[in-house]
């Protein structure tokens, strides 16, 4: 559904436009670009209050900097729905998110304002600065570099990396720091609270403007006594608020705390910083979910909140009468507490996720002993590691995404000590609206292939909680569980635990002449597809693998002497994946059979709804009954789908 704009932003088509409005515009505008953001994400989906919060921010930017020949980042993306209203994309806006509309993150490929693809965190700075020295490289004096970090996403060590080399580049690089003390959870650790200790100093907050005005006269006198305006501000800072050098002594001039809701201060003071050269870092407070009282209330609830009302504040949920299975993410939640009550060496580790993977759950009823450790991934593995030498059993539940950036403290901090760290892989295969940032295409793959590594994937909620009770027995090594994201398919899903034998797959329909065999979740829709086969007179075969490391060799011996038509189906990339590890045993032992796998192909796989993700890339239950179908009718050609 699309809205109509208000009066000023509906003669907005790009930056130009909108510099062409007076100073005294720029708050209207604001309040009219919050009201068509509402208006949309209330009928239309998507995340919600990151972008409320930094309106005035994105207005002030754009008025200011010269986008798109001025590089603006936006770090992690959520926040950037202004960004693309306002860059020529507020007619197709309604389309955010949806299969063949616009991305909900900047993308390079959609518009040239988007100067950096983004949607995992803690990247800006680093790309900003890349550009900043290229920049200087080309001897383009003049162009701005500007990265907008939250202070959750600055919690990231490759934050503090970049940081720490922009410092000595003397590049033209303005950092922005949205402060708003949360990322989609509150934020926690010793950062957060130095950034209080900035934000509700009243000593440092009352003298800063004096201060400032005094400054900017002695510097106007000239080069020298520049040079002491610079070494009084610093002494002054350092003065007033304990540890306030923190960004300086990394060689950044510090600014701020600025209102990050007034949108004509916020124009003045980035018009002032574009003419100070060198790294700088401005500090501006916001709310997030600014302007919607419910969302500014409880911001993690309306992060990405769906549907909803926007004059009640109801979030619309279905209307289904049918008992609705739960998510993967909140069996896993209510399972870790089920689990720790009966074995204390239990512990929780989530790099601050605590409500998208439902660690919230075990946080809450067992506090000292489940941590969220902020956006910091390689950190997150690395504890677990320690946790783990110690007798302890650290069940770390990460994005199957944002794994791929721990990958080398897997291998190195985990593997190679044999120790048993148990790795919950939340949003494994394709994840819908959050598009190719956020797929777990690959875990099965780079998983796979490490030493001492258990891998395996539920079909179902019960073989979730087995699988986690079965990771959670003595001297199990490191233990990968993947699943998806969204809901699963048993109402009825809290049974009791059972073992699984490690390495042990399972049948789950007899047949002849044809075999499938899943991995995972996606199975379900290889049940679908035997349905639908045996109304066509093909009766496969089903087997679930469960385990791609290490492989039921045994069922697998049975499946090859018997089939000479495999089928195998995996919610993950093709290459490396449970279909190569099917093709390799196939190989090691002789055996010849045709092989059609079906899986993400090798391609970026966009957004869209997740059933239309498994369609669009060949291996939903109709791409199953189409192979099944066609190598049973003799049309058998290849040994790859994708």
């Amino acid at each position: 559904m699309q809205f109509e704009a208000g009066e000023l932003l509906s003669k907005i088509n790009d930056p130009s436009d909108l510099k062409k409005l007076k100073e005294d515009q720029l708050e209207q505008l604001s309040q009219e670009l919050r009201q068509f953001i509402i208006d949309q994400v209330s009928v239309n989906g998507g995340h919600f209050a990151a972008s409320l919060g930094v309106v005035e921010l994105t207005v002030a930017l754009h008025y200011v900097m010269n986008t798109p020949y001025d590089q603006l980042i936006w770090d992690v993306g959520h926040q950037a729905y202004g960004h693309k209203i306002l860059t020529g994309r507020r007619e197709v806006f309604h389309t955010n998110r949806i299969e063949n509309g616009i991305s909900g993150f900047p993308n390079r490929f959609e518009s040239e304002y988007d100067a950096f693809g983004v949607g995992h965190s803690s990247t800006s700075i680093s790309a900003a600065l890349g550009m900043a020295v290229a920049s200087q490289i080309k001897g383009e004096k003049d162009r701005q570099h500007i990265a907008v970090i939250g202070d959750g996403a600055l919690t990231g060590g490759m934050s503090f990396e970049a940081l720490n080399h922009a410092g000595i580049s003397k590049s033209n690089l303005l950092v922005i720091l949205n402060d708003n003390c949360m990322s989609i959870d509150p934020n926690v650790g010793a950062l957060k609270e130095y950034l209080t200790s900035i934000t509700t100093s009243k000593r440092y907050n009352r003298f800063r403007d004096d201060i400032a005005a005094v400054l900017t006269k002695i510097s106007e006198v000239g080069p020298n006594a520049l040079g002491i305006a610079k070494k009084l501000e610093k002494s002054i800072k350092g003065t007033l608020l304990k540890n306030a050098n923190l960004f300086e002594s990394l060689n950044f001039r510090y600014f701020g705390p600025v209102d990050g809701h007034d949108v004509k201060k916020l124009a003045k003071t980035l018009e002032d910083l574009k003419h100070i050269p060198g790294p700088k870092l401005l500090h501006v407070v916001t709310i997030k979910g600014k302007g919607f009282a419910l969302a500014e209330k409880d911001q993690t609830k309306w992060h990405a909140p769906g549907l909803f009302d926007k004059i009640t504040g109801e979030i619309k949920k279905s209307s289904s009468e049918k008992p609705v299975a739960p998510k993967y993410q909140d069996v896993f939640g209510h399972t870790m507490v089920e689990l720790a009550e009966a074995n204390k060496k239990i512990v929780g580790i989530t790099p601050a996720m605590p409500s998208g993977s439902s660690m919230n759950i075990m946080m809450n009823a067992m506090p000292d002993r489940a941590f969220d450790v902020g956006i910091a991934e390689q950190h997150a593995v690395t504890f677990s590691a320690g946790l783990a030498t110690q007798g302890l059993l650290p069940f770390c539940n990460i994005y199957s995404s944002f794994m791929q950036r721990a990958y080398d403290q897997v291998i190195h901090d985990v593997a190679l000590q044999n120790l048993n760290v148990v790795f919950c892989l939340d949003r494994a295969g394709v994840v819908g609206a959050d598009g190719a940032t956020h797929h777990g295409a690959y875990d099965i793959a780079f998983m796979r292939c490490v030493p001492n590594m258990t891998v395996s994937a539920p079909m179902n909620e019960e073989e979730l909680r087995n699988l986690m009770y079965t990771a959670q027995l003595p001297n199990k090594g490191p233990f990968v569980i993947r699943y998806p994201r969204g809901n699963g398919v048993m109402p009825d899903w809290r049974r009791p635990f059972t073992e699984i034998e490690i390495g042990k797959g399972r049948l789950i329909t007899e047949g002849e002449e044809l075999a499938i065999l899943s991995f995972g979740a996606i199975g379900n829709e290889a049940v679908k597809a035997v349905q639908q086969l045996n109304e066509l007179g093909i009766h496969p075969a089903h087997y679930d693998l469960r385990f791609a490391k290490p492989l039921d060799e045994a069922l697998l011996h049975q499946v090859f002497k018997k089939f000479k038509k495999i089928i195998t189906v995996e919610d993950g990339c093709l290459q490396g994946g449970i279909g190569s590890a099917v093709l390799e045993f196939m190989a090691d032992h002789g055996y010849n059979s045709q092989i059609v796998r079906l899986g993400i192909p090798d391609r970026i796989v966009e957004h869209a709804e997740q059933s239309a993700q498994w369609r669009n890339s060949h291996y939903d239950a109709a791409a199953i009954v189409k192979e099944g179908k066609k190598m049973c009718d003799g049309k058998f050609t290849h040994t790859m789908v994708g």
